[in-house]
């Protein structure tokens, strides 16, 4: 009888998959079931675009939110897909309504954060997310371990040139003077208060909120004799005073996508408060083109309680901190590219994941990393760098070149 019963199940879940898949506007794609049956879905040009479903599908699987079971079901081998991954981005981006569902999980999350103390929650997201261990990210990150996007002069620099180079734009934009100060917020591990130090004779200091980032960046402070001109915290953001401390210059890079949708405005107060008058920040941050959540397995295996801001979010909340814009630039292929190397090299230590991680976060990190490089092409998600002064500042350069 039980035996039945699933069968039934199993029977109903293909024929749910079916409608799912027909309902598909301007995709063509074949799906291979775990009976064999192969269908073709779409109309207008052929496409090498394929999706596998190895095993049947688990009783968990619920087709009301396909962005998270879809997710799951490729962590634990029940689906694949064969063809370029790009194509299932567009896929998705075409039928946008389609495959966000009708999920909550992104409404009771948003509920949790704001009934708990926010400081609390962003610890134990940044803790989930970046305290893997450095032996992890040291796998496939550059020898700067700097996991944001790159910045490739040519398509032919490696990964360690285009993250060099990137921290080298964003120094030069920050149009920096010995002896002045310079904090980055969420700084990863410290390679541009250290490289600003080093070639702008700054005082440069550092706050993140991941124990494996604040060690990393200590012992290599120390390793540079360093010690006078840099300076790491393990801090919270919202815990530095600007009554006991001031900066000339400010940056961020990769930290404002973790604040979350309710607490910008909280990002931008302390900004303020930390900048001296006619002062410059560069925020270097992932924006979409709308105001949407993250898809609901992102928000749940990869970045609990993050929110990607879109560019006129985000721009928008300038003025009210009296905030000027200077200079704004998209990144949005360089992250694509900066992804695919990412990609390259996790593939290359696959064994070495699957060995000590499990099979299970091997493909979680998998679907992560090319995911988002396919949705950095074709989805029209981006990231910015946008320069913006504390008040009218009638001193600086006329045009970028004289930096």
């Amino acid at each position: 009888m039980v035996a039945v019963f699933i069968n039934r199940g199993t029977i109903m879940k293909k024929q749910i998959l079916h409608t799912f898949f027909n309902d598909m506007k301007n995709s063509t794609f074949a799906v291979e079931y775990w009976d064999g049956e192969v269908r073709n879905y779409g109309k207008g040009e052929s496409s090498d675009l394929k999706i596998i479903f190895k095993k049947p599908l688990p009783l968990t699987f619920e087709i009301a939110d396909p962005m998270l079971s879809i997710g799951e079901a490729y962590m634990d081998d029940v689906i694949d897909f064969q063809g370029n991954f790009d194509e299932v981005m567009k896929m998705a981006m075409k039928n946008k309504d389609l495959v966000k569902g009708e999920s909550n999980i992104l409404k009771v999350t948003s509920k949790l954060i704001k009934k708990s103390n926010i400081k609390k929650v962003q610890k134990e997201n940044i803790h989930q997310h970046y305290d893997l261990g450095n032996d992890f990210f040291s796998l496939w990150l550059d020898d700067t371990m700097s996991y944001s996007c790159g910045y490739f002069k040519e398509s032919t620099d490696t990964l360690k040139d285009a993250q060099i180079n990137k921290i080298d734009h964003i120094l030069k934009k920050l149009q920096l003077k010995p002896g002045e100060t310079l904090l980055d917020i969420g700084s990863g591990w410290g390679w541009l208060i250290i490289r600003a130090a080093q070639m702008y004779g700054v005082k440069a200091t550092g706050i993140t909120i991941s124990e494996e980032q604040y060690k990393g960046t200590l012992e290599r402070i120390k390793s540079l004799g360093l010690e006078d001109q840099v300076e790491v915290k393990l801090l919270d953001y919202l815990d530095l005073d600007g009554r006991v401390a001031k900066y000339d210059k400010i940056v961020s890079v990769g930290m404002f996508e973790h604040v979350g949708r309710d607490n910008l405005h909280q990002y931008m107060e302390k900004v303020q408060e930390l900048l001296e008058p006619k002062g410059l920040s560069l925020l270097h941050s992932i924006m979409g083109t709308h105001e949407d959540d993250v898809n609901s397995w992102i928000a749940k295996y990869i970045f609990p309680g993050g929110y990607v801001p879109s560019l006129r979010e985000t721009t928008g909340l300038l003025p009210e901190y009296d905030f000027h814009l200077i200079h704004a630039e998209t990144l949005r292929m360089h992250y694509a590219m900066t992804l695919d190397r990412w990609y390259e090299n996790y593939r290359q230590h696959w064994g070495v994941v699957e060995e000590k991680y499990g099979r299970r976060f091997a493909r979680m990190w998998e679907l992560y990393l090319k995911g988002c490089a396919s949705n950095f092409r074709v989805s029209g998600l981006d990231i910015y760098q946008l320069l913006f002064s504390k008040g009218l500042n009638n001193d600086l350069p006329l045009t970028l070149h004289r930096i």
